[in-house]
């Protein structure tokens, strides 16, 4: 990962700023054109997933300095990517929900579970500023 600027929060790391934005789109543009017999389901575990993602990446960024604390966070947050591939494929398949937004979405949290892969990986190499 090639950063100029350094990271000082969360907030500056891309794939919680991937994430975030996704889970806006998921959440005004999928989830509400699923059916009502599905809010304790799809719609409920859809939400569930994709809310959890940024949330995990920025609880992950406060236990940085703590390998496995950090690596826990991390691989939940690339487990919840997967489920919500997963649901958005389901709404798509079930529900003939717009394929091109489905796609573009499915692809973004693809390129996030990646990402977050990586950061796992290169995370101590990097050169923190200090607080």
């Amino acid at each position: 990962m090639d950063r100029k600027i350094p990271i000082r929060s969360f907030r500056d790391l891309e794939v919680y700023q991937n994430t975030y934005q996704a889970m806006l789109v998921v959440m005004k543009q999928v989830i509400p054109l699923l059916p009502s017999r599905e809010k304790f389901d799809l719609s409920d575990q859809l939400s569930r997933s994709c809310k959890a993602i940024p949330r995990l990446i920025a609880e992950g960024y406060a236990k940085r300095h703590q390998k496995m604390g950090f690596q826990k966070y991390i691989d939940d947050a690339m487990a919840e990517c997967n489920e919500t591939i997963v649901s958005l494929e389901q709404c798509r398949d079930i529900y003939n929900l717009d394929e091109t937004l489905i796609k573009d979405l499915v692809k973004s949290y693809d390129i996030s579970a990646r990402q977050l892969y990586k950061l796992s990986r290169v995370w101590t190499t990097f050169k923190r500023p200090l607080p």
